[in-house]
């Protein structure tokens, strides 16, 4: 068993990404953005090499692209990339590589499934899609990447990529059988990380500084 992963999957709005970098920061863990490797290949296909600076931000071929990345258009259509055999195969091995040297927090859509079935700990994370809207929105609108959304065409987008991610036939999202499942809706962030290190047995620990975070 991995003793030191811990994986957090879900769909885009639920707020496992968040949650992953909170609770890998007060573990002292190293949080791997799996999603921002597949957003990093929809990006850029050919002589590509992902990796990530110190504040966790993605680099293509040694150069910070993380806003490109996050860009709506490339949210479209990573679904599309993400089920090409090929491409989950060779990021999975990177994953497992970076993960295998030191205690990592993942999140994704397949992290307790496939990349690591043996992890620990797992989560998998869930919201109702008008909260996952507003979130996501709120997301774009803060990044200045907006544009023409409304909640109802980025509720209809999360609609969308939903059906891809859990229909394709490698790797769909799927919540694993051992997974402990959080619903998000009506959880603050603070809640959730709580909720995810109480399981890992650490929230004694961490009350301190979370309540500080919530404070500030």
């Amino acid at each position: 068993m991995a003793q030191n992963i811990i994986a957090i999957d879900g769909p885009s709005g639920t707020g496992k990404s968040t949650t992953a970098k909170m609770v890998a920061g007060e573990l002292g863990y190293t949080y791997l953005d799996t999603g921002a490797m597949y957003r990093a290949i929809t990006w850029v296909l050919e002589n590509t090499k992902i990796s990530f600076d110190k504040n966790n931000q993605v680099l293509i071929n040694g150069e910070n692209r993380e806003s490109e990345i996050r860009d709506p258009k490339i949210s479209a259509v990573v679904s599309k990339y993400s089920a090409i055999p090929a491409i989950r195969e060779a990021l999975t091995a990177q994953q497992r590589e970076i993960a295998s040297a030191q205690p990592c927090v993942l999140d994704g859509r397949d992290i307790g499934t496939v990349v690591f079935p043996n992890a620990k700990h797992k989560f998998f994370l869930t919201a109702d899609y008008k909260t996952r809207a507003a979130r996501r929105l709120l997301e774009l609108q803060n990044a200045g990447k907006a544009g023409g959304e409304t909640q109802e065409s980025v509720e209809k987008n999360l609609r969308a990529r939903d059906e891809a991610d859990s229909t394709r036939e490698v790797a769909p999202l799927v919540k694993a059988q051992d997974a402990i499942e959080i619903d998000t809706s009506h959880l603050t962030i603070q809640e959730q990380v709580q909720k995810v290190l109480q399981s890992v047995g650490e929230v004694a620990r961490c009350n301190n500084s979370l309540n500080a975070t919530h404070k500030g």
